[in-house]
């Protein structure tokens, strides 16, 4: 009797097992015909009776569900995350090793699909969508860590800190710089220096002799904006104390990694020392003296703290280095006329002395010298920036000024024109 029970519980796991690996076939088949409904409602059949499989169709079940999860999923999170999480779970179970080709087609279709459904996300500005994708990329293949620096990225820029934190922490944790070697060459026609996704892609249009002078170079640091993005939420979380804790370790092991001081100068500036931020921001300088956003940073800071004439310096340099750069232009011009409003209250305080007449006319020629001074300036950042109406309004206010009525005229026309009067 005992060893009829046996048989009887033997012939009753072998039906289970025999119905389950039916309906994976099913799933399989329908999978292979695009009947993903179909694929779906096999694969839900079969997920009842997972409990009594074995290893290999459990592994086998969770490859199937991952590959019609991918090809149907379209834009749809849940099914993505459903693909990406029966695809560890196959890895798990070993179908790596028993569907080796199998496997690296799916990873490659699935990081594909979340990736591109991510960046449609992003540039529509759903960020937390984007995040998320990214994040279940990042688990698909965690030697690609660029998808899980992204993910944090679109989860800062949701506004989400706890989970960007938290990717951001497992950059950290694996060592995260995001420096990968490139393969350039230059077009042999136009000059232009062209990035490869391989060496090999790039030794080949060599040998087509469109390309020459091949180099390797390697990418910036993404360690001082992790840092940076790591203090910034800190900060916006009123955690100062482990914002500075966190930049002084890093700044300690690595003195003189330039990101990493460009990240600290940034916290600086948020907690509102403009000071260090200045002291950090000149050391910068040196490193880097022909980059015309440091200068344009520094002039910044320092109009910020009073320090005026060194932001003009630092103005003029920025424009020394970056002709068209229309924001310190702008930056300049106004610095230039923030006197005015002293002028202005010197004149006004004066009697009717002959002495104060006098006086008056040496601060009337003196306001007119800095009208003339900061023309040129106004005018260069109307020609790069021909839409901005605080430009052309500060214009035709100054013309007046001047007498020069052509040119108040014709600033007092396009004024009206852009503010539809």
């Amino acid at each position: 009797m005992k060893k009829q029970i046996l048989i009887a519980g033997a012939l009753t796991i072998s039906v289970v097992a025999f119905g389950q690996k039916r309906e994976i076939r099913k799933a399989e088949r329908a999978f292979n015909d695009k009947d993903y409904t179909e694929a779906i409602s096999q694969l839900k059949e079969a997920e009842t009776q997972l409990a009594s499989a074995d290893q290999d169709e459990k592994a086998e079940y969770y490859l199937v569900k991952a590959e019609v999860y991918t090809a149907s999923a379209g834009d749809d999170l849940n099914k993505m995350k459903a693909a990406s999480e029966a695809y560890q779970k196959a890895v798990e179970l070993g179908a790596l090793q028993e569907e080796e080709k199998r496997m690296d087609a799916l990873q490659q279709n699935l990081r594909a699909a979340l990736v591109n459904s991510a960046i449609k996300d992003q540039n529509s500005q759903n960020f937390d969508m984007a995040a998320a994708k990214l994040y279940n990329s990042y688990m698909v293949s965690k030697k690609d860590t660029s998808d899980l620096y992204y993910a944090a990225s679109n989860a800062v820029n949701a506004q989400d800190y706890d989970t960007a934190m938290k990717y951001y922490q497992k950059l950290m944790d694996l060592g995260y710089t995001g420096v990968n070697k490139e393969y350039v060459a230059t077009n042999k026609k136009t000059g232009e220096v062209r990035t490869f996704g391989s060496e090999s892609e790039r030794d080949l249009m060599i040998k087509a002799g469109e390309f020459i002078k091949p180099e390797e170079k390697m990418t910036s640091s993404k360690k001082g904006e992790v840092l940076r993005n790591m203090t910034l939420i800190y900060i916006e979380k009123g955690q100062e104390e482990k914002a500075s804790q966190l930049m002084a370790n890093a700044r300690k092991e690595n003195p003189d990694d330039v990101s990493l001081m460009r990240a600290e100068a940034n916290m600086a500036y948020k907690m509102g020392d403009k000071q260090k931020f200045n002291d950090i921001m000149e050391a910068i300088a040196q490193t880097d003296p022909d980059n015309p956003e440091i200068f344009y940073n520094l002039g910044v800071s320092n109009a910020e703290i009073g320090e005026t004439e060194r932001a003009m310096e630092y103005y003029r340099k920025a424009i020394e280095l970056k002709s068209d750069y229309a924001s310190a232009i702008i930056n300049l011009a106004v610095l230039k006329l923030a006197k005015e409003k002293e002028i202005v209250e010197k004149m006004n305080s004066l009697g009717m002395s002959k002495a104060d007449a006098k006086k008056y006319d040496e601060l009337k020629e003196e306001r007119k010298e800095m009208y003339l001074d900061v023309v040129p300036d106004l005018e260069r950042a109307r020609e790069l920036r021909p839409d901005d109406v605080e430009v052309v309004r500060t214009l035709m206010n100054i013309y007046s000024q001047l007498g020069q009525d052509a040119k108040f005229k014709e600033m007092k026309t396009k004024l009206a024109e852009m503010e539809g009067n």
